[in-house]
């Protein structure tokens, strides 16, 4: 049996409405080869960890643009924790200060990508780093 495609839930936590570039991350993702699963806007960290594991993926992407980083992903990560997923890997994207960086990579954020940065760089390094779980 073939190996299946990595699977990737990219979401939006909170109350951030700005989902242009999670859309864009999405499509580029789909594009490169991987199974995208899109969850839309306003999800509570509860919503995005049932997601993941409802949808059997390998890793969460999550967009936010808010400022509220800080709380956001540290409660995703719970969130899959507390569903049995801490093997999902989770990596996001937004405005997030580089004084931020340590906190969240301790709590287990695996990347951050800031504006700017390219596609490929995000593709390229989801296929460096993800694999399937399954």
């Amino acid at each position: 049996m073939a190996d299946r495609k990595i699977r990737v839930l990219v979401a939006k936590p909170g109350l951030d409405g700005h989902d242009r570039g999670a859309k864009v991350v999405a499509r580029a993702l789909r594009d490169a080869g991987y199974e995208v699963v899109y969850t839309g806007l306003h999800q509570t960290p509860e919503m995005i960890a049932a997601a993941a594991v409802q949808e059997d993926v390998d890793a969460v992407g999550l967009s936010i643009m808010s400022g509220a980083h800080n709380t956001l992903f540290p409660a995703v990560i719970t969130a899959l924790k507390a569903k049995g997923a801490d093997d999902v890997i989770v990596f996001g994207g937004g405005i997030v200060p580089d004084e931020d960086l340590p906190r969240l990579e301790a709590v287990g954020v695996k990347a951050i990508f800031r504006p700017g940065t390219s596609l490929k760089t995000i593709t390229d390094w989801v296929r460096d780093n993800v694999v399937t779980n399954r």
